[in-house]
């Protein structure tokens, strides 16, 4: 039972994924809230609450003021998203900066890299793999 409960959560998941990155990208008029991209959407078990993961370019205040827009935004990307799915609850949303995976690591490494001008250090270069290592 809890494999098919497992299953279904993923399966509403990705479709409040693309949903919510199709309202934010049209259908969303706040100034605030641009430039977002939806990296991931985590369900709660009871499907009552969606964590939507979001990442931006945007650094400091900028960023601040697009979480802010978001924020502002949830109840109409809830009521957009009861539009869209036929679903016997609809879960709230609530929006999180993704932080998370190799890539964001990556891009946190580069500008990081950017910004210090030590120049010893080159954080492309074996940042998840070694590249010339070999047994002969």
């Amino acid at each position: 039972m809890s494999k098919t409960t497992y299953k279904r959560a993923d399966r509403v998941a990705d479709q409040i994924r693309m949903e919510v990155a199709d309202i934010l990208m049209r259908k969303i008029k706040d100034p605030r809230v641009h430039g977002v991209t939806v990296t991931d959407v985590e369900l709660t078990g009871d499907l009552r609450i969606a964590y939507i993961f979001v990442t931006t370019m945007e650094q400091g205040e900028a960023e601040r003021e697009v979480f802010t827009g978001l924020s502002k935004a949830s109840g109409f990307v809830r009521a957009e998203l009861g539009r869209r799915l036929s679903l016997r609850y609809l879960p709230d949303v609530i929006f999180k900066k993704d932080v998370s995976g190799i890539r964001g690591d990556r891009i946190h490494q580069l500008l990081a890299g950017l910004h210090s001008d030590t120049g010893d250090r080159k954080p492309l270069e074996g940042s998840t793999e070694e590249p010339n290592v070999s047994g002969s």
